[in-house]
């Protein structure tokens, strides 16, 4: 299993770990894994250093969203492996999934459109 492979199969276990209502409701986001963010993401979001940027979601919250709104792609979250992996090796304190799971919670709070308070029942690290 590759590299990347092995981040998307954390992913989808974290996912598949999630408390009822929220699983059926993220699974419908789509999941991408990648070395690195592209140019072009870094430059929309002003981020001169890719090293910190972990994660992104890329969509309208559910908080926000209406049937006015004709989305030109699907809700998706970005897993980025280099940066996480630069930051597991800088905590030392982690394991690897369990960092993964907390990026991509954070992301997933995005699209449900979670305060601190509602992510920390689920991310223990919110708290």
């Amino acid at each position: 299993m590759t590299d990347l492979d092995r981040f998307y199969t954390m992913a989808r276990e974290a996912l598949n770990n999630l408390p009822e209502p929220f699983r059926a409701a993220a699974q419908q986001v789509v999941l991408n894994i990648a070395d690195w963010p592209d140019a072009a993401m870094l430059q929309a979001l002003d981020i001169d250093d890719p090293l910190t940027l972990t994660g992104v979601y890329e969509g309208i919250p559910l908080t926000d969203k209406s049937v006015f709104d004709q989305p030109t792609a699907p809700d998706a979250i970005w897993l980025f492996r280099r940066p996480i992996l630069a930051e597991w090796q800088d905590r030392g304190n982690v394991t690897l999934e369990e960092l993964v799971t907390h990026v991509l919670i954070h992301e997933l709070a995005h699209h449900f459109g979670w305060r601190d308070a509602d992510i920390a029942q689920i991310d223990h690290w919110w708290e």
